[in-house]
């Protein structure tokens, strides 16, 4: 188990593509615009499946 990349999963996974779109669209729109919402939001899905990888480790 690498507790750096954490196995996503699907709905994770879309999360992610999503709000990695949206950051991208912000960034064709322009360099200067603020993306760290989103980076913020992408960080805690990630935290999400690292402790329930945590927690599933765990429980076996």
């Amino acid at each position: 188990m690498s507790s750096s990349n954490p196995k996503l999963t699907a709905g994770e996974t879309a999360q992610v593509a999503w709000y990695v779109a949206r950051m991208a669209k912000r960034c064709i729109a322009s360099e200067s615009v603020d993306r760290s919402d989103l980076e913020r939001k992408v960080d805690r899905v990630i935290e999400r499946a690292r402790k329930r990888e945590e927690k599933n480790a765990k429980s076996k």
